[in-house]
């Protein structure tokens, strides 16, 4: 089975020759203190309705002895997207004004704004070039549980997308039951905390390297056994597993 390689150099200064291709997705929730970070290495930059706000409101703050406004114009995004229900109008006006694009989308109440902006750099992306895609979403964690449940489920709706939920304190990625995975471990940036979850049906077969406490063909489920509160210890984590598994890692202060 082919392997699958993951690593969190996004979280690390932007070096030349990356052979991923970032875009950020912004929603509405706080930014973490390393999004201009995420911006510098994303290629794409999409605010999710209400993100913009947040981009708006926050972003001046990473920059305190600049002008806010000039701020503003440096970190405008590419484009705004959702049923636009929460992007507060004058911001809208102030975004589109500089160029941006907006697109409305409110007649579709049946999924997210973070669906609506993972579906449309998909259909942006051409089918030999998604492999290489990395999508980072800023505020896909904390605030009400349904929205980080249906944030988690947009992950196993687009299996076929590397997307990385991001907060201050943890990042969250689908690993695909198509692939082996090794994750190489940036332990300036993250860890050693971490965890590997089935969500929605058991994982029957799973088998861990790296890890303080290894899976061993080992049966996990909801009602059962769950790897949390893991440790890495070693520069790559391998998994192997014949379910669809969530990684979660501590991204450190």
């Amino acid at each position: 089975m082919e392997i699958m390689q993951h690593s969190s150099s996004f979280l690390l200064p932007p070096i030349p020759g990356s052979s991923l291709k970032y875009a950020m997705v912004i929603l509405n929730q706080r930014l973490p203190r390393f999004a201009p970070l995420i911006w510098d290495h994303a290629k794409l930059r999409i605010c999710a309705d209400g993100g913009a706000n947040r981009l708006f409101d926050e972003i001046p703050q990473f920059f305190p002895l600049e002008n806010p406004i000039d701020v503003r114009k440096r970190y405008m995004p590419d484009l705004i997207k959702g049923d636009m229900d929460s992007v507060r109008a004058e911001i809208l006006d102030f975004y589109t004004n500089l160029g941006c694009d907006a697109i409305n989308e409110s007649h579709d109440q049946d999924t997210t704004d973070l669906h609506k902006c993972i579906s449309h750099l998909s259909n942006l992306t051409p089918e030999s070039e998604k492999s290489d895609l990395c999508i980072l979403v800023t505020g896909a964690l904390g605030g009400r549980f349904d929205h980080e449940a249906g944030n988690i489920n947009v992950l196993y709706r687009f299996s076929n997308l590397r997307i990385i939920l991001l907060s201050d304190d943890c990042l969250i990625q689908l690993l695909p039951k198509t692939h082996h995975h090794e994750i190489h471990i940036q332990p300036s940036v993250v860890g050693p905390h971490c965890g590997l979850l089935p969500i929605g049906v058991p994982a029957f077969h799973t088998t861990t390297s790296g890890l303080k406490w290894n899976l061993n063909d080992t049966e996990m489920m909801f009602g059962g056994l769950l790897s949390t509160s893991n440790i890495v210890t070693g520069d790559i984590v391998s998994v192997r597993s014949d379910a669809d598994l969530i990684w979660t890692i501590s991204i450190k202060k």
